[in-house]
């Protein structure tokens, strides 16, 4: 019998649902009881341990029975396409698959965002955190995008637009470089008008 499911004190041809209900209790249960002091508090600590211990083997199990050799290799020949930058490709093989596990939204992931699509990218991590809660590449490959994430969203307003400030200044001083031109146009035609003006009041005399 798995030791998992002896743990848990179930039976081993129990559903999945039922068998992280029955998980989720005895931790809740030993996570509480591992403060009390004494003896008491060791042990709980120890079956604390134990289980999630046990859970993490039954996992890589169940991941290792669905994942056969020949995902394996489709999966394989994905990271090299998207090593190679052949992004279409790449995309071509995830679409050709039909049962979706958590390395394939993983993969999805990895080409949005070598798409740039980061919301996308981080959607398809998350999907594949709930399907395999356990995996340490999934988790460290979403804390760096979320780090990334917030460093975008941390950037102020300045660091996108001092350019166009810049450039808005220049146009500032342009205008009024052309509203100087525009002044002294004016002022030749009223000196135009004020000749013609003073012409006509000799030609009455």
């Amino acid at each position: 019998m798995d030791e998992y499911f002896k743990l848990l004190g179930v039976d081993e041809n129990c559903t999945e649902e039922d068998a992280e209900a029955r998980y989720l209790e005895l931790k809740a249960l030993y996570g509480e009881q591992r403060f009390q002091e004494g003896e008491a508090g060791n042990a709980a600590a120890k079956k604390l341990t134990e289980l999630e211990s046990a859970r993490r083997d039954h996992k890589e199990n169940v991941r290792e029975k669905h994942f056969t050799s020949a995902d394996s290799a489709y999966y394989t020949e994905i990271e090299n396409q998207i090593k190679k930058g052949d992004l279409t490709e790449a995309q071509r093989l995830l679409d050709e698959f039909n049962e979706r596990n958590a390395e394939w939204h993983y993969l999805q992931s990895v080409v949005f965002y070598k798409k740039n699509w980061t919301n996308e990218s981080k959607k398809q991590l998350e999907i594949a955190l709930q399907m395999d809660p356990d995996n340490q590449k999934y988790k460290n490959s979403l804390d760096k995008l979320n780090a990334k994430i917030n460093e975008n969203a941390s950037k102020t307003f300045t660091d996108y637009s001092g350019n166009a400030n810049e450039n808005r200044a220049r146009e500032y001083a342009d205008g009024e470089r052309q509203m100087g031109g525009d002044g002294c146009f004016d002022f030749c035609c009223q000196m135009a008008i004020c000749n013609i003006l003073l012409n006509c009041c000799c030609n009455c005399r």
